[in-house]
């Protein structure tokens, strides 16, 4: 995966080139292998010797039965060569005893209790079943990749089974949890696939809302990675709740019996206890927990929102060893036709973003341009340092990965009233990831998620174009971290309040603004979590009064030093000079902006005053 695995330069070229011949091998030769009776699975993996992993890598055999050469022939099996011959390179085997069961019985273990009950909005992590089936787990909400419908994502033994068809119901929770099966409707079932490519199946959400954060990791997966031996994972799953595991072997085709169904051979690879983060009972797969997502860690330990498998089996009941299965999930969502982010539709003109209007109050106001110290840290987007979105643009820092500036227009003729429910945070797909600031840095702590160009403000026009600005504001690149609540803080949250006041206290012509704003990047900024945190943010409003363009500039600042003990009261919010903002941003803003400012701050620092509300706004 993407996050955690070794570059090519750490590798050796010898050993990058045999993983890749062996992959080769098992996808194209390793379903044969499975027609032996006595053989569970085929993967590669580090040989063990005396039980404990060694650095040679192997083609690994798991049977069901380990016995002497002279009794195979009573197992009907055949004996398996100490090497097999690979593009000319003999690769030693290794046999394990072990077999293999899809997790989908229920046990009757204590759970978490909002993993099993009826919700919604509905989320990934908890409870859901065909109607004739036990109970799995939601693993995650996926796109379909041609219309955008959303869907559940689960196993094929989970929202299928043996007895279904496509069109189905699929309840939430699962049955075992609740037979209450009118009441807790959820959707139908809509494709599925059990095969070498997975043990899969989506379905429909029908009359429920949904979010996408996983229930016990809260994070949403925005990307697809795939697994090498020794990346860290993590799951939530319905039964076993939270477990954390490490890939044991990779391109595995396991063979496992689904009752009714018959036998199938199942592509995917094998996940052993993390021996650093032990689950509470030994156990980091039970009956209930198919569907769940595989999430990858940084070698570190952080979570990650890159994708690892989709859970879909576990040991069986007789076997000395705890381990788990997961699909890949390349080969899921291609066979599914899914994604994790909804297409591009043309009704709601998402082929080309409408970005900040710079004549959307009448006389052009160009965007602020960065100084010569800053231009060359922009993130350039086809070349432009202006990355555009539904009603508002931004520039990219490289170093700070947080925004220089965000402008955007609010049409307060035209607001929507849109809910943010089914909208999660989640990076620009059209920026490389490690541009920018994701979940990483906000969870366990006091730091907010901040809108910089205000959710509400960019919810104007038509109903598809309103959604689309809903939820472009929720990308990462329009976000910056802010202490909780402060914008309710004792300052009677001025801050927030800024854009609806200028609308309640000034006669504004066509009910228009334009807005721009962004955090003050400072050397000297406090770092948590390998993240510098800015202190102060700046806004500026401007506006047509009687024909006549105004403008207006604020300053917030917070004392992030004490992070874990901030007091509320430490926020202050200034009306300041629009040139004040430039000496503090190395940002230049046209000249009509400047000259439309009126306000004069006292030249003495200690002569200013905090807003302690917007009635002290000098508009």
């Amino acid at each position: 995966m993407s996050s955690t695995r070794r570059s090519t330069e750490e590798a050796e070229p010898d050993d990058e080139q045999m993983l890749a011949s062996l992959r080769q091998f098992i996808r194209t030769e390793g379903a044969g292998f499975l027609e032996d009776p006595n053989i569970s699975s085929i993967g590669v993996g580090r040989k063990l010797v005396g039980g404990k992993p060694t650095g040679e890598i192997s083609i690994q055999f798991t049977v069901e039965e380990k016995a002497a050469p002279e009794a195979l022939e009573s197992l009907n099996s055949e004996l398996i060569p100490e090497a097999i011959v690979v593009d000319g390179v003999p690769v030693p085997t290794d046999v394990i005893e072990r077999n293999y069961r899809p997790s989908f019985r229920s046990v009757p273990e204590p759970e978490a209790p909002t993993a099993k009950v009826r919700l919604d909005p509905v989320m990934p992590g908890v409870s859901v079943g065909h109607i004739r089936v036990s109970a799995g787990t939601i693993g995650c909400i996926v796109y379909d990749r041609h219309d955008g419908t959303p869907l559940i994502l689960s196993n094929w033994h989970v929202l299928h089974g043996a007895t279904g068809v496509l069109g189905d119901d699929v309840v939430q929770p699962g049955p075992h949890d609740d037979n209450r099966i009118q009441a807790n409707g959820l959707g139908r079932l809509s494709r599925s696939h059990l095969g070498v490519a997975g043990d899969c199946a989506v379905a429909t959400i029908d009359g429920r809302q949904f979010q996408t954060a996983i229930h016990g990791l809260n994070l949403t997966p925005e990307e697809l990675g795939e697994p090498e031996i020794g990346d860290k994972v993590i799951k939530s799953g319905r039964t076993t709740g939270v477990t954390h595991g490490i890939v044991r072997r990779v391109d595995v085709i396991a063979k496992l019996n689904y009752g009714a169904a018959g036998t199938h051979a199942v592509g995917g690879f094998e996940i052993g206890p993390d021996p650093d983060n032990p689950p509470v009972d030994g156990e980091i797969s039970r009956g209930g927990d198919s569907g769940a997502a595989w999430m990858f860690k940084t070698p570190s330990g952080e979570l990650t929102t890159v994708m690892a498998g989709l859970h879909f089996g576990g040991e069986a009941g007789n076997s000395p060893d705890e381990h788990a299965l997961a699909c890949l999930p390349q080969s899921v969502f291609e066979k599914l036709e899914i994604s994790l982010r909804p297409p591009l539709t043309e009704e709601a003109g998402d082929d080309i973003p409408k970005g900040f209007s710079s004549d959307f109050l009448g006389p052009l106001i160009d965007l602020p341009k960065l100084s010569a110290a800053i231009d060359g840290d922009a993130v350039r987007l086809d070349g432009s340092e202006v990355i555009p979105y539904n009603h508002f643009s931004l520039s990219l820092s490289t170093s700070r990965r947080f925004a220089h500036w965000v402008a955007w227009n609010i049409d307060g003729a035209s607001m929507k009233k849109l809910s943010r429910n089914g909208i999660d945070f989640i990076k620009d797909p059209r920026i490389p990831a490690d541009l920018q600031t994701g979940d990483e840095l906000y969870r366990g702590n006091r730091l907010d998620r901040g809108h910089l160009a205000r959710r509400a403000d960019l919810l104007w026009g038509s109903v598809p174009e309103a959604d689309r600005a809903n939820r472009d504001s929720f990308y990462f690149t329009n976000i910056t971290p802010q202490m909780d609540d402060f914008n309710q803080s004792s300052k009677n949250g001025v801050w927030g309040q800024i854009e609806d006041a200028v609308f309640a206290d000034v006669d504004i012509d066509d009910l228009k603004v334009s807005a721009f704003g962004g955090p003050v990047l400072q050397d000297d900024d406090r770092a948590y979590r390998g993240t510098q945190l800015p202190r102060e943010y700046w806004k500026v409003i401007a506006f047509m009064e009687h024909g006549h363009l105004r403008s207006r500039a604020f300053l917030l600042t917070q004392n992030l030093n004490q992070i874990e003990a901030l007091e509320l009261d430490e926020f202050r919010v200034f009306q300041v000079a629009v040139t004040e903002i430039e000496e503090r941003t190395d940002l230049s803003f046209p000249d009509k902006l400047r000259d439309a400012d009126t306000f004069v701050a006292p030249e003495a620092l200690e002569d200013r005053q905090p807003l302690e509300d917007t009635s002290d706004i000098q508009w």
